[in-house]
This record gives C-alpha cells, sequence and structure tokens, in this order.
C-alpha cells in the first residue's frame, strides 16, 4: 500500500499547505482523502495544484478513484468533489446531516461544491475500518462529525492523519494547544486531540497535521511517497 501526500493548495500569509491525500491499496482500490481548494477561491492554487493535476502527475485518472474519504466539508476540502463522479464518498453521518442543515455559514457558503447532483455519500458513525489498513477516526471539535484517517503501512508503519483535528504542530498538546477561529466546540476539540495523540503514541505513528508549512517541508510529498 501506498500513501501519497498531495499539495492542493496554499493557506496565504502563512504558506501552509493545503492537502490531500491519496492512498493505492494493493488489492486495487484507489482512496483518496480530500479534494483541496477550488482554484477560483480564497485560497491560493497554483497551476498544476487542483487536484486532477495533482493525481495525474502520480498515475491516477479520476475515474481511477472509488472512494473519495471526506474528512469534512470546508471549502478547502471539498473543491474538486465533482471531478469524481463514479466513487463513493464516505463522511461521518454526524457530519453530513450538520452540512445539510444550513446551520454552520462556512459549510453552507462551500454547498455547491459538496452538494453535486449525482454524487453518492455513504456515512459512517463513529471509527470505522474502511479497507484493511484504513481507519477512518472520529476527531469533531474543529467541527461536529470532522474525522482523521489512520494509515498502516508495511515499512513505514502507522502514519496518522490528522487534518484539522490537529492542524499543526503547535496543536499537539490537548491541554495547552490554540483554539482557532475556526473550531467550533473548544471541550470537543480537545478531547479529540487527546485521542489522537493516544493513539498515534499507541501505534507508534507519524502525526501529519492538517495545515502546518515548517512540518511540510519535512515531509514525502508526491510524487514521492510513503509505503
Amino acid at each position: 500500500m501506498r500513501l501519497y501526500l498531495l499539495r492542493l493548495g496554499t493557506v496565504p500569509g502563512l504558506g501552509a499547505p493545503v492537502p490531500g491525500y491519496l492512498i493505492r491499496t494493493d488489492d486495487g482500490h484507489t482512496v483518496l482523502i480530500d479534494t483541496g481548494a477550488a482554484p477560483d477561491g480564497p485560497l491560493q492554487v497554483e497551476e498544476g495544484q487542483d487536484v486532477v493535476s495533482a493525481l495525474a502527475r502520480v498515475g491516477v485518472r479520476p475515474e481511477d478513484v472509488d472512494l473519495v474519504v471526506c474528512s469534512h466539508l470546508d471549502p478547502d476540502h471539498v473543491g474538486g468533489h465533482a471531478a469524481f463522479p463514479g466513487a463513493e464518498f464516505v463522511i461521518q453521518r454526524a457530519h453530513l446531516d450538520l452540512a445539510r442543515s444550513g446551520t454552520v455559514p462556512r459549510l453552507a457558503a462551500s454547498r455547491p461544491l459538496w452538494d453535486v447532483p449525482g454524487l453518492r455519500y455513504r456515512t459512517v458513525d463513529g471509527d470505522t475500518e474502511l479497507l484493511p489498513g484504513i481507519e477512518l477516526v472520529a476527531s469533531g471539535g474543529h467541527v461536529p462529525g470532522h474525522q482523521s484517517v489512520l494509515v498502516r503501512l508495511e515499512r513505514t508503519g502507522a502514519v496518522l492523519l490528522a487534518v484539522d483535528a490537529i492542524p499543526m504542530s503547535a496543536a499537539l498538546d490537548p491541554e495547552d494547544r490554540p483554539v482557532l477561529p475556526f473550531d467550533l466546540d473548544e471541550k470537543e476539540l480537545r478531547a479529540s486531540t487527546r485521542k489522537l495523540v493516544d493513539l498515534a503514541r499507541a501505534e507508534n505513528a507519524l502525526i501529519v497535521h492538517g495545515h502546518d508549512a515548517q512540518q511540510w517541508r519535512t515531509l514525502r510529498v508526491a510524487p514521492a511517497y510513503y509505503d
């Protein structure tokens, strides 16, 4: 199994990546985690950083992707959903229900990107094994129903894609981590941070933060991969 880290844009002013992640399993599954920022949105998406171009550089076409895991539906994570009409989108039930309710303005604003006619959503509840070696980990707080992904690789070992539950190394301490403007529930956020840090410790996992410019420079970024 191979894990690719994809740069799908940049957070202006911070230089932090807008990431997506690609997993190619040994038995033929192609799993994409998040689809990045929309090229015409407020985030910086340079030429070739849209999700279709990023995948093409590692030999993957949109029609090759059979599963798209939605960490959550914030605008910088759903910009390329429409490019994958043949895939099944996997999301926490609580998060999809929240997004469809229209009560969170930023999710309502991104609705044209994720509520695309014909897209198929499969909902899950809490921690769930997606495929052998790939686990979805409920990690709300940034927004209800946020999910992270644990990937167990043969040579690298475990990699925990924390996404926005732990967006940077400064957020690793459950008690002292900053609560950022887009984090909706401080109590749940701190509980999720503790859960993910404990999980990473138990699995001896590399934690990949969601938007960490300094860490990104130390990681293997596509076309390189972890296996």
